[in-house]
């Protein structure tokens, strides 16, 4: 299972779903999307596969920065090139562990995802 960690590496939740995979040695890569951007074709992926509402992050303080035009006239269309533009846009963490897509962190929901992985 090829397993990645969406996220930036200064937000807290990242850093605590970071640490929650090396604790229980679950074999990772972590994608700063800061540092390297998205490619339109992986956010059309993980919005037909989640939806809109849950990958762009309306309370985070980059949504709250848009003009209310951008803000209203949201679709996954201008949705993909504001998460282009505005990375910090997405919620965080994004794990993609090859065959499923998982939002946000809690250990209770890792564990679960993992039960099956060597822990």
């Amino acid at each position: 299972m090829s397993t990645t960690l969406y996220g930036i590496k200064n937000c807290d939740t990242v850093r605590a779903a970071r640490r929650w995979l090396e604790e229980h040695t679950i074999d990772f890569a972590f994608h700063d999307v800061r540092d390297t951007p998205l490619s339109a074709q992986q956010l059309t992926n993980w919005l037909d596969q989640l939806g809109l509402d849950a990958v762009v992050n309306k309370r985070s303080t980059t949504w709250k920065q848009l003009s209310i035009e951008q803000r209203n006239s949201l679709n996954a269309e201008s949705a993909i090139a504001l998460l282009l533009e505005h990375p910090t846009l997405m919620k965080r963490p994004l794990l993609d562990t090859g065959s499923t897509l998982h939002l946000g962190f809690k250990a209770a929901d890792y564990q679960a995802l993992f039960a099956h992985h060597t822990l």
